[in-house]
C-alpha cells in the first residue's frame, strides 16, 4: 500500500473522503458493487475502460479502508466475491445523487466539449 508522505487532515472532511474515494473508478465500483455481490471478472466486464491491475489496486483500497468486504471460496479455482459493509452503504445516497446529477450536467458538459476548439487550429 501506498506510504504518504503529506499526512491526512482529519479536520477536513473533504480531505478524508477523497482519501477514500477519490479516483476515477472507485463510485463506479461501489455503485455496481452495491447491485449486489460482485467477482472481479463481473467488474472488469461493466466498468469501463478500468484494467484488471487497476481494478484490484481499487478494490484493495476499498477494503482497506472499509467499505468493502470479501469472501473468498477455497476451492478451485478460487473465487472471491467483494460486498459492500455498513459503511460503503452509508456511501450510496451520496453515490446516487452524483450520479443524478452527472445525468442532468451531461447535455450541458457535452455542448461545452463540442464547441471547445482545439489549440492546433487556432493557427
Amino acid at each position: 500500500m501506498y506510504q504518504r508522505k503529506i499526512p491526512i487532515d482529519y479536520s477536513c472532511g473533504l480531505n478524508v473522503a477523497m482519501e477514500v474515494v477519490g479516483s476515477k473508478w472507485k463510485f463506479c465500483l461501489l455503485d455496481e458493487i452495491s447491485k449486489g455481490t460482485k467477482r472481479p471478472k463481473d467488474l472488469v466486464k461493466v466498468v469501463n475502460g478500468i484494467t484488471k491491475r487497476v481494478l484490484q489496486n481499487q478494490l484493495k483500497e476499498l477494503e482497506f479502508h472499509g467499505l468493502l468486504g470479501k469472501t473468498v471460496y477455497t476451492e478451485i479455482p478460487l473465487r472471491v466475491e467483494y460486498f459492500l459493509t455498513e459503511s460503503g452503504e452509508s456511501l450510496m445516497p451520496l453515490i446516487i445523487a452524483i450520479d443524478k446529477w452527472g445525468l442532468a450536467f451531461a447535455p450541458q458538459l457535452k455542448k461545452i466539449l463540442e464547441n471547445q476548439i482545439p489549440e492546433t487550429e487556432e493557427l
